[in-house]
């Protein structure tokens, strides 16, 4: 073979491995994207999520379910007028 034909073959094999590995290139950036895409969506899923969880928080948290719980388990209740007792700082403490 003269140098020209090899050379001529030489290119072919570049241009078809090049056009295999744009191709491979091409599939992993289609599987890569497919994957993202899945993730986004998976994300926007957990961001509903927390946010009802969030609601809910609140519900479970407001004052009036924490003293209807204090009131119905606890047997807690509001303390009379008597019951209740003032202390006033005296002396050295009250400067602070």
């Amino acid at each position: 073979m003269n140098g020209s034909v090899l050379c001529a073959l030489l290119l072919a094999a570049a241009t078809a491995a090049s056009a295999v590995l744009v191709i491979y290139s091409q599939h992993q950036s289609r599987l890569l994207f497919a994957e993202v895409q899945e993730l986004n969506r998976e994300r926007d899923a957990l961001d509903a999520e927390w946010g009802m969880l969030r609601l809910e928080q609140g519900a479970w948290a407001t004052h009036g379910r924490v003293e209807q719980l204090a009131r119905e388990e606890l047997d807690m209740v509001m303390p009379g007028a008597d019951d209740v007792i003032i202390l006033r700082r005296t002396g050295r403490e009250q400067s602070r």
